[in-house]
């Protein structure tokens, strides 16, 4: 966020993935970064703040907020004017008690803007209108803003992610002490993600973290050093953790799952670990019997691992993600659609050993499924999305990017299906204008992307616009889309977001 003292209030431009940087602290906390639970907005453009005032004309005609006349809105900018002195903490995650936050008397304006501007009902509502680091930085108005702000309800859905730099503080005597996790936990923060961390840093975390032992309910590890020790002791002290990620961690073994995996566990995400293998897999269907979500990147698991899966998982695991699992199969296939019949989401991206067989058996046997990924499927063809139509009547999301063999003809398949609502057809190098007039049919859809697709004319894209109902649309890398098709769009489809 731009500094409040020039009077520039313009948000930050969020990152793609969701992340928000934090400021490095001054008060010995290090940065960290929160990002979202959900990867929604991956694809959409930042946008600027939708609260440009302390009171907007919504809220200031709300009859059940006790909000006193004024005779003009009290800016945030104005509000913001007042934070910290520079240098002070933008996260406030631990600011020591004499640090200098101005105090209700000596916020600017008349004595009722004053007290409007702490009433807690009305903050209560107000707060809810700002993003995640617009609340970081709104913390440290004043003690009363900061005491609202950290409730743990305005923080629910977010992560925080720790580098292992930034959890030690360096003392004068040169030796390290760990940072307080107080302001974490003040406000109920059950997740995190931590990054380049070892076996003592993770010890060191759950004896720092007051609700580390029953209160964190998912855990992260990305580029990490962690050993099987270290595995054990992490699931066996955190007993709430019933999500786990493991991402980039290459100490860790096969027999380190077999020891450390726990029954509570329910969602699973291994990627990039080059330990594992079809015995993992072993591991994880005998371990794990309540398992709903499992994401595997794994190079080296075969077809064998598919058959692993147990009657009783079969039953619960309804996500399943196989990325860049290039020794896959259609005889794999075979294994895990009878293994895990009651998918409802399925990922093969990268498994470029799949062919249009495949995709036929996951048609016939997995007719629960609302979301299919089989971008960077190279063997797939206009064969597999006819299956797809056919079969798949409650899909809602089917991602092709970089399947090169699809040409308009598969696109004609899927007009016909009423349920699809987001279509991915990135650097699709087949699809033309004619295939485009197949989809005008579709009033379902509501996300479109064509994103790199070097065929598609200004005249063929013009014609999205008979799709009204249309909430997003991505035209990155797009030959055909030139700023006056934009402009074209901004008009015939003003509630779609077109991405450039």
């Amino acid at each position: 966020m731009s500094n409040p003292r020039n009077g520039d209030t313009k948000p930050p431009c969020l990152p793609r993935n969701g992340l928000v940087k934090i400021p490095t602290q001054p008060n010995g906390l290090g940065s960290a970064s929160i990002t979202k639970g959900t990867p929604a907005v991956k694809n959409r453009l930042c946008q600027p703040s939708s609260v440009p005032a302390i009171l907007s004309p919504a809220l200031a005609h709300r009859s059940d907020l006790p909000i006193p006349s004024l005779a003009s809105p009290l800016s945030l900018a104005t509000l913001a004017s007042v934070s910290s002195p520079p240098g002070a903490s933008l996260v406030g995650l631990n600011a020591s008690e004499g640090s200098e936050q101005p105090s209700p008397e000596r916020l600017p304006g008349s004595p009722s803007e004053r007290q409007l501007a702490v009433d807690e009902k009305i903050l209560n509502r107000l707060f809810w209108y700002f993003s995640a680091c617009e609340k970081c930085v709104l913390a440290q108005v004043c003690k009363a803003w900061r005491r609202v702000l950290y409730q743990p309800k305005f923080w629910v859905g977010l992560t925080p992610v720790l580098h292992t730099k930034e959890l030690y503080n360096v003392l004068p005597s040169g030796e390290k002490e760990f940072v307080s996790l107080q302001g974490f936990a003040i406000r109920g923060f059950d997740s995190f993600c931590l990054v380049g961390v070892s076996d003592l840093d993770i010890c060191e975390f759950i004896d720092n973290y007051p609700l580390s032992k029953k209160g964190v309910k998912s855990m992260s590890l990305k580029r990490s050093t962690i050993t099987d020790a270290g595995l054990e002791v992490m699931l066996e002290q955190m007993q709430g953790v019933v999500r786990l990620e493991l991402s980039g961690c290459n100490d860790f073994t096969e027999a380190g799952l077999w020891s450390s995996l726990n029954a509570r566990i329910t969602a699973l995400s291994v990627s990039d670990c080059i330990n594992v293998a079809d015995d993992a897999i072993a591991a994880i269907s005998q371990l794990l019997p309540n398992l709903t979500e499992l994401n595997l990147q794994a190079y080296h698991v075969t077809d064998t691992a598919l058959a692993y899966f147990t009657a009783k998982q079969g039953y619960t695991t309804h996500t399943l993600r196989l990325n860049s699992c290039w020794e896959i199969t259609n005889h794999g296939v075979v294994n895990m659609v009878h293994s895990l019949p009651n998918l409802s989401v399925l990922s093969l991206s990268g498994c470029s050993k799949v062919t249009d067989d495949g995709v036929e058996l996951v048609a016939e046997n997995l007719r629960k499924l609302r979301s299919l990924d089989l971008s960077w499927c190279p063997r797939i063809t206009d064969m597999a999305l006819e299956y797809i139509a056919c079969d798949l009547h409650k899909l809602e999301e089917l991602v092709l990017d970089r399947c090169v063999r699809i040409t308009d003809t598969g696109l004609s398949y899927l007009s016909t299906m009423s349920s699809l609502r987001s279509l991915y057809l990135r650097w699709c190098c087949q699809v033309q204008d004619f295939g485009l007039k197949h989809l005008l049919g579709m009033g379902s859809l509501r996300l479109l992307s064509l994103a790199g697709c070097p065929l598609l004319t200004t005249t063929g894209l013009s014609g999205l616009v008979q799709l009204q109902e249309l909430e997003e649309l991505e035209l990155t890398n797009c030959p055909g889309a030139t700023p006056e098709l934009f402009k074209y769009f901004s008009q015939h489809l003003p509630c779609c977001m077109v991405i450039e």
